[in-house]
């Protein structure tokens, strides 16, 4: 065992499997005592089972080191400060938050129902900010706390039938970038990881679905993010584990300046997400008129700018150039 994180108490939320599971021994072996958190749900939500959990406790303690579950959804206000309160009770203390917590219920939009994108994001995007809120009051007054959460590249750049998901991802990335803010003074830093490795959640993507990510440009692989991006010529290595350091050397000492960050970890491969900063711009003294629009924003603003979806090319568009028959 290792001594980075020793004497510090982190709450692991969805850690009975997949990435969640590798973070949390990842972070034992580091020093820290750990509350494993993961109801034991099935990956649409429905259902509960302590055994995931128990068992990551157990493996925890079978190697010298602290922990206890925690089997709550994270998903209600409750869940979020139970898990908080079950640290400080057994510790006293909370020094680390990492969510990683979360469910899937993909449907194209036009089929999705309330209920199917309310239950997402009240895993992922609320069950953030159910323990983070409670997490923030305490290391705000203790001037010191580690917050990571989990982001994905369906809710950084879009994925097919996700519109739950991604809206939940999305939405988390923001909440990082806010939280960071929120809390940077007084010594608390607040990163996200967008992951890629192959999980149970991975693993459940129809093949419809992968099809058509295929064709968006978009490979699979990522664990609890539904998708990954990774250069066609690195071979891939998707095994969750591989996630576990850059998130635990987050949680450390030597990463205090590092704040409002969203990071890429896919095999031996960690990436800086790019800002959202403006790329390209173009500028008048005045008001545009829509002609000048028409000419310029194709033509400068989206200039070799892909279209992540074109229309089929049987779907007759007025404004559409005329695609000339192939020769024979």
């Amino acid at each position: 065992m290792g001594d980075r994180l020793k004497g510090k108490n982190a709450v692991v939320t969805g850690s009975g499997r997949g990435i969640g599971r590798e973070v949390a021994l990842l972070l034992a072996e580091e020093g820290a005592n750990v509350v494993v958190n993961d109801p034991g749900v099935n990956l649409d939500g429905s259902g509960n089972d302590a055994g995931p959990a128990q068992q990551v406790v157990n493996e925890i303690k079978d190697k010298g080191g602290d922990a206890v579950a925690y089997t709550e959804s994270i998903a209600t206000t409750e869940g979020g400060e139970g898990l908080i309160q079950t640290c400080l009770d057994k510790w006293g203390r909370l020094d680390i938050v990492i969510n990683v917590a979360g469910i899937l219920r993909d449907r194209m939009v036009f089929n999705m129902s309330e209920e199917e994108f309310d239950a997402v994001l009240a895993v992922h995007l609320y069950g953030h900010f159910n323990t983070i809120k409670p997490a923030s009051i305490l290391m705000r007054q203790q001037r010191y706390g580690r917050i990571v959460n989990f982001t994905s590249v369906s809710g950084l750049q879009g994925g097919v039938g996700q519109a739950n998901y991604g809206s939940a991802k999305a939405g988390i990335a923001a909440m990082t970038r806010v939280i960071a803010r929120d809390l940077g003074r007084y010594g608390v830093t607040c990163n996200a990881i967008s992951p890629g490795a192959n999980t149970r959640m991975t693993q459940s993507v129809p093949d419809s679905a992968r099809q058509l990510r295929a064709a968006a440009g978009i490979q699979q692989g990522a664990g609890g993010s539904g998708a990954e991006m990774r250069r066609p010529e690195l071979a891939p290595m998707n095994d969750p584990s591989f996630v576990a350091p850059m998130t635990v050397w987050l949680c450390g000492d030597n990463a205090w300046n590092v704040n409002g960050k969203i990071f890429w970890v896919n095999g031996g491969t960690i990436s800086l997400a790019h800002e959202e900063v403006p790329v390209k711009t173009i500028n008048k003294d005045g008001k545009w008129t829509i002609d000048e629009l028409a000419t310029l924003v194709p033509g400068v603003l989206l200039s070799e700018v892909r279209n992540p979806a074109p229309p089929a090319p049987d779907v007759d568009l007025p404004g559409r150039p005329a695609v000339a028959p192939a020769s024979t």
